[in-house]
């Protein structure tokens, strides 16, 4: 010690205390420069391999969504009119029994023939109508779907299977002549015109609201809001004052706009779609001491077959594949839910679970905690049973999200993103919805989305495989809805997407399609009769 001191006089003798200082200063700076350069380049050179990175993964997501786009695209017809006389007419074209028989016994598959025409009685040479079939018998509120084959020449072969014995309903209806399917596969491609966003950019005292959307023709100053790693992007017109920070709500309306002809918007009439092709008296059909095979293996991932999948009896739907087990008793509910996390996401379809759960059968009870006023139906539902340490929560997907109403646009975030927030387990349930709210824009967006929620369940499964994860397809609806946005069409080219995505992932698929063509529940929300099927095999698949 006594040394160092000893030095440190010797030194202020040979150099002024402020040269010192001056000096050690000098280092000190040169030294914390020479840091951050080193700081900003190391870090320019991450970011240049960050971008080029970038551009190579968003080059290969777009390769990958033309390739299935095309996929898609092929096998849609492609023929345009500007006659209306020259389009399919469910009067005109016929169906007739493929193989009669005068009883039919339980198993036997019926098969039905159609043969298309124009309005002017003239045979199709080609096919892509959009049709929907099923079989039925009300006293025994027992139907089941059919599956189409067509045969791209006008003529179509519609099977159904007679899963039960009794007096069983035909019916064939032509939801869209082909002249509408490829007008309505040209428009929905065409652009983003159909849809106008607001945005709500709000501060403490004020607010201004800015046109929003996918794609935005103007001049002024934008605020871009994008998903680098996942390369969704929005955007919104900035207001002057305001950080584009500040945009907290959205809201959308139906454009008065059109990318139909005159002739293709009267194809799209309520009065042409869903009817009915030829009349068919009821067919007798006996059990012939017949019985039909019941599954023994319960219904669980990576499980999903063609139409038709099931068939209901008695309003129970009876999977022709696999074991459901029917969750329609508060106890079960109880039994199966306790100790587990339920997380629920996409559009109100899918909120419709917890809706039931804690207003219809009660087993939770809402979180309830004040909203703004901008609120409604959108907000985040959350409802617990602490008795059984059950907990279920709803969330929306964000864009595209439709809604005349304003949302908040804060507490949600893409669905992928969603799931990077869950932590995933042997209790954790996910189920998850998309389609309802893509059927107004151009397919890639849906594709895109798709994808990249493929991508987050694999990202889970990395951390979590014992996370279950089950997919709702989207279900049938109204027939008065604006078609060229909503019909059912775009909802049916968006269900097969979705399986050739999520094709050979470990997750559960719920036929929603299926069940509401089957029961003919042409409503965006099924009845409680077919909701509690959607959800017993949703259960089923994650249990």
């Amino acid at each position: 010690m006594f040394s160092m001191l000893k030095t440190y006089e010797l030194f202020r003798m040979k150099f002024p205390f402020k040269l010192v200082v001056a000096f050690t200063v000098t280092v000190t700076v040169m030294f914390i420069i020479f840091q951050q350069k080193d700081i900003q380049i190391r870090y320019y050179i991450c970011n240049e391999q960050s971008h080029e990175d970038t551009l190579r993964k968003n080059s290969a997501m777009d390769e990958k969504i033309e390739i299935i786009f095309n996929s898609i695209d092929q096998l849609m017809p492609k023929v345009t009119t500007d006659d209306f006389d020259k389009s399919t007419s469910a009067e005109e074209s016929k169906a007739t029994l493929h193989n009669p028989k005068v009883i039919y016994c339980i198993g036997d598959e019926l098969l039905v023939k159609v043969e298309a025409s124009n309005y002017q009685g003239e045979r199709k040479i080609y096919g892509g109508d959009y049709l929907r079939a099923r079989i039925y018998s009300e006293k025994t509120n027992s139907s089941a779907s059919g599956s189409i084959k067509d045969f791209n020449n006008g003529t179509y072969l519609v099977t159904f299977v007679l899963f039960w014995e009794g007096d069983v309903n035909i019916s064939i209806l032509l939801m869209h002549p082909s002249e509408a399917v490829s007008a309505l596969w040209r428009a929905r491609n065409q652009g983003f015109a159909n849809i106008k966003y607001t945005g709500n950019f709000t501060s403490a005292t004020e607010y201004d609201n800015r046109d929003c959307g996918f794609q935005l023709d103007t001049e002024e100053e934008i605020c871009k809001y994008i998903d680098r790693r996942d390369h969704e992007a929005f955007y919104c017109i900035k207001p002057p004052n305001y950080p584009c920070e500040s945009l907290t709500h959205m809201n959308s309306v139906n454009e008065d706009h059109s990318y139909l002809s005159e002739v293709e918007q009267l194809l799209l009439n309520r009065s042409n779609i869903g009817v009915e092709v030829s009349n068919f008296q009821p067919i007798k059909v006996l059990s012939c001491r017949k019985n039909l095979h019941k599954p023994e293996v319960k219904c669980g991932a990576s499980s999903y077959y063609p139409i038709p999948s099931g068939f209901f009896s008695y309003n129970k739907w009876n999977p022709i594949h696999c074991k459901m087990t029917a969750f329609n008793k508060n106890e079960q509910l109880h039994s199966f839910l306790k100790g587990k996390k339920v997380f629920l996401i996409g559009d109100s379809t899918v909120r419709q679970y917890i809706r039931h759960f804690a207003e219809t059968i009660k087993i939770v009870d809402y979180f309830n905690h004040t909203e703004d006023e901008m609120q409604s139906w959108q907000k985040t539902l959350l409802a617990i049973n602490l008795e059984n340490f059950i907990y279920i929560q709803w969330k929306k997907h964000t864009f595209p999200f439709v809604s005349k109403t304003f949302y908040s646009i804060k507490e949600d975030a893409y669905m992928a993103r969603q799931i990077d927030q869950i932590g995933g387990g042997i209790n954790t349930i996910i189920i998850l919805t998309m389609g309802q709210h893509f059927r107004p824009f151009p397919f890639r967006v849906f594709i895109k989305s798709a994808i990249n929620v493929r991508k987050a369940i694999e990202r889970l499964f990395i951390r979590s495989p014992y996370t279950k994860v089950i997919i709702k397809e989207e279900n049938a609806r109204e027939m008065d809805m604006d078609m060229e946005r909503f019909s059912d069409f775009h909802g049916h080219v968006q269900y097969i997407v979705l399986r050739k995505i999520f094709d050979g992932l470990n997750v559960g698929f719920v036929d929603a399609l299926d069940m509401t063509i089957a029961y003919a529940s042409n409503v965006i929300h099924p009845p409680v009769q077919v909701l509690e099927n959607i959800i017993s095999m949703s259960l089923t698949q994650a249990s």
